[in-house]
């Protein structure tokens, strides 16, 4: 988690500040359910929500001797709240202030990138509207195969979002857990009803069976979501880097008054935007595979996961939070080229429509495997500079003999390749 792709309001989540005061809030929440149950006094609950305070250098100073950072914590807390500290964890483990504060932590990030989803999703449906009927030429295996629309890149764009978007709110479901069980989650020391108490007080559902820690599976699944997003984000930013090569050029990023491309050719416009959340999106899924491999934990608990989580969480977080907002920006200003779409779609005289041909020729009795054959011949010269597709096929014999010249030039329009992007886009945006 470094500044450069770092946005204030996620990186906040994952301060010093914002864990601790969650630890607080998960013990003061305990002692209020604690003192219902009579097993502290009232007045002791109160005194903790009234006195109870922190300062982070003084419990970093503690961990250093002790080596224990909720000890650390419980420490500094009973200075400020003096003699009621002693009701302050009762019955409870480390791992239930850890565990169920790391949950928080993710629910709020969650939140956060769900709002950054909207945004996205807003900013392509609207630039794909804008673009819905721009006709350009799709390529299978970076190679001309027929006509679509730029408005069709984008709602396909849309609609794996909106996917990411459900993703997201599973994952934010899946991780959204209490766990206040005590030692080796048996709740021997401690009523589930303070489990119960916490968890509504933080939003939270309980988990139903926590083993001293939450399973880790739910955090694999998270991550996990997090990497599939991050792929999703590398896609379109991979589209929009073919798509401004210089010999394409159908769209590329803004390019602000005064931004310099290269420090050695003056010259240059580079995709730097999505080159760099190309780079973001790998950083993102690094955090899948630890994720997986913190499901395995030793009988009913270790801290083998710790230190893992204590990285890949804020850091992946925080860097899809920024990416995410970092794509919306390149969406929102793209500069789009339909003039070039049309030079680029007409560049091979042609030979776009060659499978609207094949299927004539086949319509007219022709075998499928005479009509590979005939249209293939002709294309083959085209490729090579040797004349225009059409004016080839109506020099063809055997192609004539099944299609006349109007039927052959009746293959040879776009818009036969664009009657269905309304219901395509009915499908996609409803």
């Amino acid at each position: 988690m470094i500044p450069r792709y770092s946005r204030p309001e996620m990186a906040a989540i994952w301060s010093p500040e914002s864990k601790f005061q969650i630890w607080f809030e998960i013990e003061a929440h305990a002692c209020d359910a604690q003192a219902e149950l009579g097993v502290i006094p009232k007045e002791a609950a109160k005194e903790v929500w009234e006195k109870g305070a922190f300062e982070v250098a003084r419990i970093d100073a503690i961990e250093r001797e002790i080596h224990h950072d909720v000890i650390a914590f419980l420490t500094n807390l009973a200075e400020h709240i003096g003699p009621a500290a002693r009701f302050v964890h009762q019955g409870m483990t480390s791992s239930d202030v850890l565990d169920t504060c790391f949950n928080v932590q993710l629910v709020r990030a969650t939140d956060i990138l769900l709002a950054d989803m909207d945004r996205l999703l807003e900013v392509l449906h609207r630039r794909a509207l804008e673009h819905k009927n721009d006709i350009c030429i799709g390529r299978s295996h970076a190679i001309h195969a027929e006509p679509t629309t730029f408005g069709l890149k984008l709602a396909q764009a849309y609609a794996e979002f909106d996917r990411c978007k459900t993703r997201l709110q599973a994952a934010r479901a899946e991780i959204a857990t209490c766990a206040i069980s005590g030692a080796v989650g048996t709740f021997a020391n401690i009523d589930p009803a303070v489990e119960e108490h916490v968890a509504k007080a933080l939003g939270l559902e309980i988990e139903p069976v926590s083993t001293q820690v939450i399973p880790r599976d739910r955090h694999a699944m998270y991550f996990s979501v997090l990497a599939v997003v991050a792929s999703s984000i590398e896609r379109l930013a991979t589209e929009i880097r073919h798509l401004q090569r210089s010999e394409v050029l159908e769209a590329e990023e803004y390019f602000a008054e005064g931004q310099k491309g290269s420090s050695a050719m003056p010259h240059k416009r580079n995709p730097v935007l999505t080159e760099n959340l190309t780079g973001l999106a790998r950083l993102i899924r690094s955090a899948a595979m630890p994720a997986l491999e913190n499901v395995a934990l030793w009988h009913e608990r270790d801290i083998s996961h710790s230190s893992v989580e204590r990285g890949i969480a804020p850091d992946a977080t925080v860097t899809l939070d920024f990416a995410l907002n970092r794509l919306t920006g390149v969406i929102d200003k793209l500069t789009v080229y339909p003039e070039n779409m049309k030079t680029n779609l007409e560049r091979l005289g042609g030979l776009v429509f060659s499978g609207r041909v094949l299927l004539a020729l086949t319509q007219a009795g022709v075998s499928r495997e005479d009509a590979y054959e005939y249209v293939q011949r002709n294309a083959m010269p085209v490729w090579r500079g040797e004349g225009e597709f059409l004016t080839l096929l109506k020099a063809d014999a055997e192609v004539t003999a099944a299609l006349t010249d109007p039927e052959l030039e009746a293959m040879f329009d776009l818009g036969y390749h664009t009657k269905h992007v309304d219901t395509i886009f009915a499908r996609v945006f409803g």
